[in-house]
């Protein structure tokens, strides 16, 4: 057991190390299902957070495909994940919702967290912003890039009310209507 959370740790560093590899770089897309970084994704966010927090996840039965960097799209829904963790102060539910249309895929991530006051709503996506006590504010402005300009889609605050909690939708274009 011991050894295999090592491995999975060691994993995650060669990960990481893609990741920043990829940043400045136009990465390369491969048909990938969104279903299964999600899950992935939550899986290991699990076994590294409180069991304060609990994950629900509602994904389709059918594959959710598309082009994408597994490596940035895995760092941006843990990113998103990360946030509601602390804004839940470290207990409350995280929320994951896949759904698609004709144009459009979906995931709504949604926290019962303190909610994001209306006045600084249209600056949590730039660069530097923070309301953490450490960090760089880089987390969201960085997931915008990589949801805008890598993968053609939009990143966004879906709602956030405070004493609440907050959604935040990533919508991608199916690979057909993708423009890029």
């Amino acid at each position: 057991m011991f050894l295999f959370e090592i491995k999975k740790d060691l994993d995650r560093l060669e990960t990481i190390t893609h990741r920043f590899s990829k940043i400045g770089s136009n990465p390369e897309l491969k048909p990938c299902d969104l279903n299964n970084i999600i899950n992935q994704t939550v899986q290991y966010l699990q076994s590294r957070t409180s069991k304060k927090v609990k994950f629900v996840v509602n994904t389709p039965d059918e594959p959710l495909m598309l082009p994408i960097n597994n490596y940035l799209f895995e760092w941006v829904i843990e990113n998103l994940c990360k946030n509601a963790i602390d804004a839940m102060n470290g207990s409350g539910t995280i929320t994951i919702i896949a759904s698609q249309d004709a144009k459009h895929i979906y995931i709504d991530i949604g926290d019962t967290g303190k909610g994001i006051p209306y006045s600084i709503q249209k600056k949590i996506f730039e660069s530097g912003y923070t309301t953490k006590q450490r960090g760089w504010g880089l987390g969201l402005s960085l997931a915008k890039r990589i949801i805008e300009e890598y993968h053609g889609g939009r990143i966004f605050l879906k709602y956030s009310i405070i004493g609440q909690g907050s959604v935040f939708r990533i919508e991608l274009h199916h690979a057909e209507t993708n423009t890029k």
